[in-house]
């Protein structure tokens, strides 16, 4: 068997290897393990990648696939650039999308050609890049009435130009054609526009925005700075794929998740504090609000970015957000508290009004933290309350038994346990290991992943024990 690459070109009634066979003549072609269907710019093709032990190959691009998540596995979804100089952001787009788990092709016009290279997304996602449109009706293939169109189409950066020819049904780039095939196939078509502020407040800009709407296609909002109207981003834009693909299983339900460190100050300048990045709870309020949700995100001190939709209120010290917890129950009806920070379980007893000189030996009392979970059960009994506990050296089963132990006291629904002596770890990292535990035990162990990864198993058992909740009543 060869090394190279074999490149068959065949037409899409191919079903197995004896029909490729037949048209090439060619025997060898029935010892193939991996083949696939691929998109170019003058035909479909059958791409048969071998090597010589006969492992099918992928393009190398593509191992970073579900890398951050599998919100979007096996979503398929065609990334449509427009002539915008936001268009330099796509290549980053894509290659989130895909570490999301979605497989991503794009298309160009010709205008964005002329900003940035087909080449570039091509090694991007691993697919060839539609750039013009031939006889083998490439908008229809990926966005046609047929059972194998894409998921969803995302038309990123969009201009003015390519929001007035789609709301008035102008078919003449590619871009344009293979939107208009998603829409009246009722595909998810995604617009996020990338324009000067004084074109995007033109009123015929507006007009068309207003009659993309009206034909259910999403229009994202921009970024307004520098008199412009700038692309969201990269993340903005992702969450809002994976809102509109993924379940809205927590659509009616509202949170609080609190996350990050707090500080117990011990002078004027000077305060005890612990590693705690945020990022787990950040990730778990993200999961919420991608699934329906709405959130109240009670954030210590930290330089990770929450998500813009969640309702966030900053805290320093653990009264704080103790405070900030109970403000929230009073406010707002809440289905449950996750309690992802790392709030100090002790604090200094003073504070001194001043910055204590240097060069002195000196003792701190230091007392116990009033626990937010214990206040959360007694302020509200029925709230639904999912506790975080960080051990360090500890087993599995010793883990399993001191969440247990906290589970059966009635303060909290659910543990989740970690052991921050582990690589990779709890704080400070982007990924962890957890267990996730009820009343009856060890619910699910979920191995070293991504901190999204692990927010999704985490809300995935959330949703489930509401649901069961639910049932009984």
């Amino acid at each position: 068997m060869a090394k190279n690459h074999q490149l068959i070109y065949a037409f899409p009634t191919i079903e197995k290897p004896t029909d490729i066979e037949f048209l090439t003549g060619n025997s060898v072609i029935s010892n193939i393990i991996g083949i696939r269907w691929k998109l170019i710019t003058r035909s479909l093709y059958l791409q048969v990648v071998l090597r010589e032990d006969g492992i099918a190959m992928e393009h190398t691009s593509k191992l970073i696939i579900g890398s951050a998540g599998k919100a979007l596995d096996g979503k398929m979804i065609a990334l449509c650039v427009t002539g915008s100089v936001a268009a330099v952001e796509s290549v980053a787009l894509a290659r989130a999308l895909m570490r999301h788990g979605a497989e991503v092709y794009c298309i160009m016009s010709e205008s964005a050609q002329r900003i940035i290279h087909p080449y570039a997304l091509e090694w991007a996602t691993g697919n060839p890049v539609v750039t013009e449109l031939t006889g083998q009706i490439e908008h229809v293939t990926l966005a046609g009435k047929h059972e194998h169109h894409v998921d969803l189409v995302l038309v990123a950066p969009s201009t003015a130009n390519t929001i007035g020819k789609v709301a008035n049904g102008i078919d003449d780039t590619p871009v344009t054609t293979t939107v208009s095939s998603a829409i009246g196939a009722g595909i998810p078509v995604v617009f996020v526009p990338a324009m000067h502020k004084s074109m995007y407040d033109h009123p015929a800009v507006l007009e068309n925005m207003q009659k993309l709407q009206s034909f259910n296609v999403r229009v994202m909002n921009p970024r307004m700075e520098e008199a412009k109207a700038k692309i969201p981003d990269v993340d903005t834009i992702v969450d809002q794929v994976i809102a509109i693909l993924g379940p809205r299983d927590l659509a009616g339900k509202h949170f609080i998740v609190t996350a990050g460190p707090t500080r117990g100050w011990v002078d004027r300048v000077r305060f005890i504090t612990n590693p705690s990045s945020g990022k787990m709870g950040i990730a778990i309020a993200r999961e919420i609000l991608l699934r329906g949700g709405t959130v109240t995100l009670i954030l210590g001190p930290t330089c990770v970015k929450p998500p813009s939709l969640a309702e966030v209120i900053r805290v320093e010290t653990s009264q704080e957000m103790l405070d900030a917890v109970i403000a929230t129950l009073d406010r707002v009806k809440v289905t449950g508290l996750i309690s992802a920070a790392a709030i100090l379980d002790f604090t200094p007893a003073k504070t001194e009004d001043r910055k204590r000189p240097s060069g002195e030996r000196y003792s701190i009392e230091l007392v116990p933290t009033k626990k937010v979970i214990d206040a959360a059960r007694s302020h509200q009994k029925d709230l639904f309350i999912v506790g975080f506990k960080v051990e360090s050296g500890v087993t599995d089963e010793e883990l399993v038994a001191r969440a247990i132990e906290k589970i059966n006291s009635n303060v909290c629904d659910l543990m989740i346990g970690n052991d921050a002596q582990r690589a990779g770890v709890a704080f400070g990292t982007d990924t962890n290991e957890v267990l996730i535990i009820g009343r009856e035990g060890l619910i699910e162990k979920v191995a070293l992943a991504p901190k999204m990864e692990i927010a999704r198993r985490v809300v995935n058992v959330i949703v489930d024990r509401l649901n069961m909740r639910d049932s009984d009543h």
